[in-house]
């Protein structure tokens, strides 16, 4: 049994079973706090602390899932092709979008944790919270902040955006296709593209164009703010 638990099989059977049975659910109940991404995260964390089975255990085989990651954000390069005639006519406010978006979200996230008296540990970490995981994980090295923290805002934001996004969005009047995409892509990176993705193929490409954009605004805004205003 030890053997199995410790095998990188484990933690990859694990993740795919509950994925599924998390899809299953929320597809049955239509019940937006039935994420399956949030519900997998909560239901295998229960698990591991029921069982008493180490992280580094489970880590074996999620880290060969988590490998994919960065290959699944590149295949959001094909909703983004399909639909690239109705997005180039759109470039300049998406753009301009982006960079406000990316602005907005280094600008409250860090600016509400030095309000509140955090340390500059975690008012950096928090930086770069609505950027792809390898994005953040990289800026957050690179100025001083605390990297797993920084991973797990980013996939809570990414949470976040994919339970309450799009019905945020359209509680406030965002509801073109091109609009929504831009919000959810910009502000939930990954885990939010995947929701719009799914309701609308323009919402998704532009989304996962936002992603991108965004990532790169980020990498070189946030390491000039941190040489001007020495950061440290």
């Amino acid at each position: 049994m030890t053997e199995l638990l410790s095998s990188p099989l484990f933690g990859v059977v694990l993740t795919l079973v509950t994925f599924r049975l998390a899809e299953l659910l929320y597809r049955r109940s239509g019940f937006i706090l039935f994420n399956p991404v949030f519900v997998s995260i909560c239901a295998i964390i229960a698990i591991l602390k029921v069982s008493q089975i180490s992280y580094a255990d489970y880590a074996r085989g999620g880290d060969l899932i988590l490998f994919l990651l960065g290959p699944s954000v590149v295949a959001l390069a094909l909703p983004l092709w399909q639909r690239r005639e109705q997005v180039l006519k759109r470039k300049l406010p998406i753009l301009a979008g982006v960079c406000a978006g990316a602005l907005a979200s280094i600008a409250s996230a860090a600016g509400t944790a030095w309000l509140l008296g955090a340390s500059p540990e975690v008012v950096l970490s928090l930086v770069p919270k609505s950027v792809t995981t390898p994005i953040a994980i990289g800026i957050s090295e690179q100025i001083g902040g605390i990297v797993p923290l920084t991973a797990a805002l980013v996939v809570l934001t990414g949470c976040l955006g994919a339970i309450c996004g799009p019905e945020f969005c359209r509680l406030i009047g965002i509801r073109k296709p091109t609009s929504l995409g831009l919000a959810i892509g910009t502000a939930s990176h990954g885990i939010g593209t995947a929701r719009v993705l799914a309701e609308d193929r323009l919402a998704g490409a532009v989304s996962g164009l936002a992603i991108g954009l965004n990532g790169l605004t980020t990498a070189v805004v946030v390491p000039l703010l941190w040489f001007v205003f020495g950061w440290n």
